[in-house]
């Protein structure tokens, strides 16, 4: 779905405001290696240099997003599974491309992950199965059934249950934005931590 020339560039790091600065210190942990201009400079992913055009935007989302990522109690498989099944649903490759890399890292096989993709989830771990299942009812009528809900509440409490609808929500969210701003793949496809979202200090 992504276009080879983006709508909306990322802001370059020369350009970076005090404002969009500031609004990276403190929520993203290399915050000052992405801003220094150094020849050795990590590349700043893609998805900074949307927010940095939105500093007070970005920054509240960051904030929230680092709850949701970093300080959660859903198990964060579960939440990569969700996440997976929202970006192959919403045909982001952006976030496809980021979060297949950050389950991997939490021992995701390449077999489950092509499962999402196609469904094929009748086998799975009963945990994994409602997770999926209430993804894409939420996806395809904006509430999880009375079923799905009844298995998700026996196996999970109520923070981890609000938590797996607002990350389904916030990353349908995120799949919009990358979608519409045709957001191009970070120029580092290195480690799973390259997204940057991931990397709050608070």
């Amino acid at each position: 779905m992504t276009s080879t020339v983006p709508r909306l560039e990322p802001v370059p790091v020369g350009e970076w405001t005090e404002d969009a600065r500031a609004m990276l210190r403190g929520r993203v942990a290399r915050a000052d290696r992405y801003l220094s201009g150094a020849p050795d400079a990590p590349p700043m992913p893609n998805i900074l240099g949307i927010l940095g055009h939105h500093p007070e935007l970005g920054g509240a989302w960051l904030r929230y997003n680092g709850l949701l990522l970093d300080r959660a109690t859903l198990d964060p498989r579960l939440r990569e599974l969700a996440v997976l099944r929202v970006a192959w649903r919403t045909r982001s490759a952006y976030e496809w491309h980021q979060h297949t890399r950050m389950a991997r890292d939490l021992g995701i096989g390449d077999r489950t992950i092509e499962d999402i993709a196609c469904g094929e989830t009748a086998i799975w771990p009963e945990p994994d199965r409602l997770v999926l299942a209430a993804t894409d009812e939420l996806l395809d009528r904006y509430r999880v059934s009375d079923t799905t809900w009844t298995g998700l509440t026996a196996l999970l409490d109520t923070r981890q249950v609000l938590e797996l609808l607002f990350v389904v929500g916030s990353y349908l969210c995120l799949a919009l934005v990358f979608n519409s701003v045709d957001l191009q793949p970070d120029p580092d496809a290195g480690s799973a931590a390259a997204s940057g979202v991931s990397e709050s200090e608070e």
